[in-house]
């Protein structure tokens, strides 16, 4: 097994945490893209909606997660051992690899079966695993995010 990314968060504060402080850094990342592209300022301020820094954040936020990359039989282990968390599978179960992300604070473990194709089911898996569990908890739609305060 082999982990990638950086941001593992263990509660639904650190989630939020971490979001929130992207805000300012997608606008930068935005704004120098625009620049690199030749926008002038009636461009940018024509088509950089809240909308679009709102994708750079979400994309940003989901890269940096961690991910777990291994064989079948390793991730079947490690629901196995965590047999209280929901398992939320991407894929064919007939495949030999899996990479996952698990989400304590909801119980949660999203995964994406892969067969060659390591990068792209590690990116999938990240947008799957933000818009499909994460987008509610720093939105505050979450229960988790009602019952941590």
């Amino acid at each position: 097994m082999e982990r990638e990314g950086s941001f593992a968060p263990e509660t639904a504060t650190a989630a939020r945490e971490r979001f929130e402080s992207l805000g300012p850094t997608a606008q930068v990342v935005v704004k120098e893209v625009a620049k690199a592209m030749g926008l002038d300022r009636e461009q940018y301020r024509e088509r950089v909606t809240g909308d679009v820094i709102e994708t750079a954040r979400d994309a940003m936020f989901a890269e940096t997660l961690e991910v777990v990359v291994g064989t079948r039989e390793e991730f079947e282990q490690w629901c196995s051992d965590n047999d209280d968390y929901e398992v939320r599978e991407i894929g064919n179960e007939n495949v030999e690899r899996v990479v996952w992300h698990t989400v304590p604070f909801e119980d949660v473990v999203v995964a994406a079966t892969f067969q060659d194709e390591r990068e792209a089911a590690v990116g999938t898996l990240r947008r799957q695993v933000f818009g499909s569990v994460y987008r509610d908890v720093v939105t505050g739609e979450s229960p988790a995010a009602e019952t941590e305060g």
